[in-house]
């Protein structure tokens, strides 16, 4: 892979393009469950094409197949230099849906059952993801934040994250412990936490957009990016995640698939270089 490195946290260095679990379970919010060899292929093939960073969480799961048991069967014992983050806060419903979110009390919960899907005495990352299915802001997160940041001082998290947070979540967070990394919406042209891009950047904090290749409420126009995609001899996809790249340092792309070949042109991603013609006509 020919992309630079990002150390989250300061000590967790990785590659820029990782790999995004939640679509192992189900392609979609509502799609079929998937075949878990499958999965388990996506995965091994992930670590052989250079991915170092796996982003999970334990409410990836449909109908018995669960991404952190994917993971922990594809790749555990795992590799040196592996960093595995994951994300807890959301509770599902009666439908499957993430529309709950947990009380402080029952975060350590969620916690050692990532911690015992993955097969791990020490989680790497662990985002507390705000908002259920809501966008950022409008609450405090103190009294959830510590919770995380108590289980940090007791040796089962390395790392703490916020997720789906605007710039006063992140405050109240840092106040209370050091943050590695912001998991937020943003793609080329989904941009409405570009100032927060920023600040993490000065701050040294890893951003690590969700939907990188659209998604949820905000889609990519792929027309928008078929120009410079012929002009680059590369897919809409594989655009889409360099101009992530290329727009700051500080960004670490996790797509994620649950299909060998996607991935594979996902991450060859890594390689391709837009120029300032292909970064004007994305709109910078």
């Amino acid at each position: 892979m020919t992309d630079t490195m990002f150390p989250i946290g300061g000590d967790l260095p990785v590659h820029r393009l990782g790999f995004g679990a939640m679509r192992l379970a189900r392609g979609t919010f509502t799609g079929p469950v998937r075949d878990p060899e499958v999965g388990l292929a996506v995965l091994r093939r992930a670590v052989e094409l250079g991915a170092d960073h796996i982003d999970t969480a334990a409410f990836y799961r449909h109908e018995g197949v669960a991404a952190n048991d994917l993971i922990r069967k594809a790749l555990h014992p795992y590799p040196d230099g592996l960093v595995i983050a994951t994300k807890v806060g959301p509770l599902q419903d009666e439908r499957g849906l993430l529309s709950r979110q947990a009380r402080p009390d029952q975060l350590r919960a969620l916690v050692e059952e990532n911690l015992t899907g993955l097969g791990l005495d020490r989680l790497d990352l662990v985002y507390l993801r705000v908002g259920a299915m809501a966008g950022p802001g409008g609450e405090s997160i103190a009294d959830r934040f510590s919770v995380l940041a108590e289980l940090r001082d007791e040796g089962l998290i390395r790392h703490l994250g916020v997720s789906n947070v605007d710039a006063a979540q992140l405050a109240e967070a840092r106040a209370i412990a050091p943050v590695a990394a912001v998991q937020n919406a943003f793609h080329v042209q989904d941009r409405g936490s570009a100032a927060l891009l920023e600040e993490c950047a000065a701050a040294g904090i890893a951003f690590v957009p969700f939907f990188p290749l659209g998604g949820g409420h905000a889609p990519i126009d792929q027309a928008r990016l078929a120009g410079v995609a012929a002009r680059r001899r590369a897919t809409t996809a594989q655009v889409a995640l360099a101009w992530l790249l290329a727009a700051s340092p500080a960004i670490l792309a996790i797509p994620g698939t649950g299909s060998v070949a996607h991935l594979e042109e996902n991450m060859a991603a890594a390689g391709l270089r837009l120029t300032d013609e292909d970064l004007a006509e994305l709109g910078g």
